[in-house]
C-alpha cells in the first residue's frame, strides 16, 4: 500500500490533488507546528490581473499544532472570498455546478482551521472523482523528527510505501526508509495545461481554477499531464 502525508491545505493546488490521487490513503499532518504565511491557511485564484491571494484569518501562538488552530470570527473573510470566487470565475463554464457546494461550505460555523480545511479537502476529492481514503495523522502517535513520524505513521496503517512530494529526497533520511522496510518514492508532477477564464495560462493556482474551467474533465486532465510522468524511487 502506498501513503502520501501531507499538512492539510486549504483550498489546496492541483499538485496536492494529483499527489493523493497516485496513493492508496492520504493522511494529512494535522499533528505538526502551525506554519504562518504559509499554504495551511491560505491560497490563490486566478483574475484578470494575474492571481489574488484569498486567506483565512487566524488565531495562534508560536509553536502551536495545526489542529489547534482557531479562525479568527472577527474578520468577515468568508462573505470576501465568495465575492472573489464569483466575481473572477463568473464566465468559468462549470462555476454554476460546483459554486453552491463551495458556497455552502463556506457558511457552515467553523471555528477550527483543520475542520475547514479537511471538509474543503474532501469537497474537492469527491468533485474531481479521486476516491483514495482520508485520515488524519492526530489518530496516532508518531515521533516528532519529521522522517521518523512519516515511518511510524505509514508503519501505523501498514503500508508498503511512502509516496513524497518533489524534492523529498533532499530532506528526507533515505537509508533510514530503506531500512524501515519502506519503499520511498517521489513524485513528478506535470502541471496540466487547459484554457483560463484570463489569458496567458498561470500554474498553480488553487485546484478549484481547473475545476470552474473544466468540470467533469478536470480529473482527466490531470492524469493525462500525467502519463508517461513515472513514480521516482528515491535512493
Amino acid at each position: 500500500m502506498r501513503v502520501t502525508i501531507h499538512q492539510p491545505q486549504f483550498l489546496p493546488w492541483l499538485g496536492y490533488l494529483d499527489k493523493i490521487d497516485q496513493a492508496d490513503l492520504f493522511i494529512a499532518l494535522d499533528s505538526v507546528q502551525f506554519k504562518k504565511n504559509e499554504w495551511q491557511n491560505r491560497n490563490r485564484i486566478r483574475t484578470a490581473d494575474g492571481c489574488q491571494w484569498i486567506t483565512v484569518p487566524v488565531l495562534h501562538h508560536f509553536g502551536q499544532l495545526l489542529k489547534d488552530v482557531r479562525i479568527n470570527q472577527s474578520v468577515t473573510w468568508r462573505s470576501q472570498h465568495l465575492r472573489a470566487v464569483e466575481m473572477h470565475y463568473a464566465r468559468a463554464p462549470f462555476r454554476e455546478r460546483y459554486l453552491p457546494e463551495l458556497r455552502s461550505l463556506y457558511e457552515a460555523p467553523w471555528e477550527q482551521l483543520h475542520d475547514l480545511n479537511m471538509a474543503v479537502i474532501r469537497w474537492l476529492l469527491k468533485a474531481f472523482g479521486i476516491v483514495t481514503p482520508v485520515r488524519c495523522a492526530s489518530e496516532w502517535e508518531a515521533r516528532e523528527e519529521p522522517t521518523n513520524r512519516l515511518i511510524d505513521l505509514c508503519h501505523a496503517v501498514g503500508a508498503s510505501g511512502y509516496l513524497s512530494g518533489p524534492g523529498g529526497e533532499q530532506y528526507l533520511d533515505i537509508a533510514r526508509f530503506e531500512s524501515s522496510g519502506l519503499r520511498l518514492e517521489i513524485q513528478q508532477f506535470q502541471h496540466p495545461m487547459y484554457r483560463q477564464v484570463y489569458e496567458p495560462f498561470m500554474p498553480a493556482m488553487s485546484a478549484i481554477d481547473l475545476l470552474f474551467c473544466c468540470g467533469p474533465e478536470a480529473l482527466t486532465r490531470l492524469r493525462e499531464a500525467r502519463a508517461g510522468q513515472k513514480v521516482v524511487t528515491a535512493g
